[in-house]
């Protein structure tokens, strides 16, 4: 049997309100997410659809918004929540307030949430910066002789975000007897 020979597949089904609300719910279910992100996320999905079917996506916006809007009546998104949430993990992880900021607009989310997100966590650019370094075993994480390698340690820090004066700070600072957490 050749490709020639082979049955057409039938095309999907046409997009409908409740696609789209199945699909931003079964979306939803498995990621947080911001109002943006997920409008991008079912224009996506509609995009393919529509692509398969040989339709005009364009007339399906509409819908999108309004499933979105619907999403954010009933509280299913919540872009302050989502930030302040993302902001506190990234933080733990070691995130810089640049590398956040850049994290949170590619998903949609504005200026003034992402500021007032990064505002109200408690945790610090030091802490962040500490935690960076811990995890990647930059500065006095360093197992054995680290003068060598305190310029890649700089470099390291500031390619992940972190000012130059908190990155000296962090690499140039004596190992603590905080407990490992890796």
């Amino acid at each position: 049997m050749t490709q020639d020979d082979k049955p057409a597949r039938k095309p999907p089904r046409k997009v409908t309100p409740a696609y789209l609300q199945r699909a931003a719910l079964a979306y939803l279910e498995r990621y947080s997410s911001s109002a943006e992100n997920l409008r991008r996320v079912l224009r996506r999905k509609v995009d393919k659809r529509c692509r398969l079917r040989g339709e005009e996506p364009a007339e399906f916006h509409e819908m999108i918004d309004e499933v979105v809007a619907k999403s954010l009546r009933s509280g299913l998104i919540d872009d302050t929540r989502y930030a302040e949430a993302r902001v506190a993990s990234l933080r733990r992880r070691g995130g810089s307030a640049r590398a956040i900021q850049a994290k949170l607009s590619a998903k949609g989310v504005d200026r003034s949430t992402i500021a007032a997100a990064l505002e109200g966590e408690e945790g610090d650019e030091q802490e962040a910066a500490r935690a960076f370094a811990r995890r990647r075993k930059l500065g006095p994480f360093r197992p054995g002789e680290r003068a060598p390698y305190r310029d890649k340690d700089l470099a390291a820090m500031a390619r992940a975000g972190f000012r130059f004066d908190v990155a000296r700070d962090v690499i140039d600072s004596e190992q603590d007897d905080e407990p490992d957490i890796s």
